[in-house]
């Protein structure tokens, strides 16, 4: 699932193209794909005429925020989830939309934002209030607009483990297991030690350097392992970077210990044994 650098790196190519546009229309190639909206019809009518202010991220989520059609007063945003296999491009309208192709959102110029989802999993919807979204409500601060101090001092005395805790986006938001694997590591602390065990020192730590991470991926255009790429059709290249995600039994780049490989939080976690003690 595409991650905070993924997604933020999406939205950087996004905007030079959409920024300023106006939208001509909208189409739904997979019923599915719409969430919260009574219709494709009522999409439709919600954006057509608004102009795309900006192009940004919150999270993992793409968001298009939109001005009122001429005439009307109802700002609007649009918010795509990509999650496993979503892929957002901008292309001529009028080609045929290729495989796996769940929705076009029409320009005034002539082209159109394409949405592909092999898996079908990925969602949009259409909001005259992102805070009315219970999930949007919900997030927690952005990793790399926080300081590590405020976020570690989110953890407080809880008992969780800690790449649970990364992972949940009430605590912190936009970080998936990829990034939370290389953070983890960088810091020396283990998947599955307790926040509560950990001093503030090495939890402001940890977020110092989860910010580094993700800078560092940002820069190198997110990270595929099979399905991401940029709008531009590119794979990132933060994977050729990788310590431990993924690479569970190799030598530790550090010290040479068998990389160990255990669940945490449901998810599959790697980690030096030696490094992370």
């Amino acid at each position: 699932m595409p991650e905070l650098p993924e997604v933020e790196t999406i939205a950087r190519g996004l905007s030079p193209g959409l920024t300023g546009r106006t939208v001509a229309d909208a189409r739904f190639l997979c019923p599915t794909v719409l969430a919260d909206c009574p219709s494709g019809d009522a999409f439709r009518d919600g954006v057509r005429g608004c102009r795309i202010r900006a192009v940004r991220r919150r999270a993992k989520l793409l968001i298009l925020d939109l001005d009122p059609a001429p005439g009307r007063t109802d700002a609007a945003h649009v918010a795509v989830h990509l999650k496993m296999t979503g892929r957002l491009w901008i292309g001529e309208a009028a080609s045929a939309p290729p495989k796996h192709t769940r929705f076009q959102l029409f320009l005034d110029n002539g082209q159109a934002l394409f949405f592909q989802d092999q898996r079908r999993f990925g969602n949009c919807r259409l909001l005259a209030d992102l805070a009315s979204w219970p999930f949007y409500a919900a997030l927690g601060p952005e990793p790399l607009e926080t300081d590590p101090k405020i976020l570690a001092a989110r953890l407080g005395k809880k008992t969780a483990r800690i790449k649970a805790l990364l992972l949940d986006q009430t605590v912190v938001a936009g970080v998936g297991n990829i990034y939370a694997d290389e953070s983890l590591f960088l810091a020396g602390i283990r998947p599955d030690a307790r926040a509560c065990d950990l001093t503030p020192a090495r939890r402001k730590k940890l977020f110092a350097v989860l910010q580094q991470v993700l800078t560092r991926a940002i820069a190198a255009g997110g990270s595929t392992i099979r399905d991401y790429r940029t709008p531009e059709g590119l794979e990132g290249g933060f994977q050729n970077d990788f310590a431990v995600y993924g690479r569970g039994g190799e030598p530790c780049p550090t010290c040479g210990t068998p990389l160990a490989v255990a669940k945490v939080a449901g998810r599959t976690s790697t980690y030096c044994p030696r490094c992370q003690g």
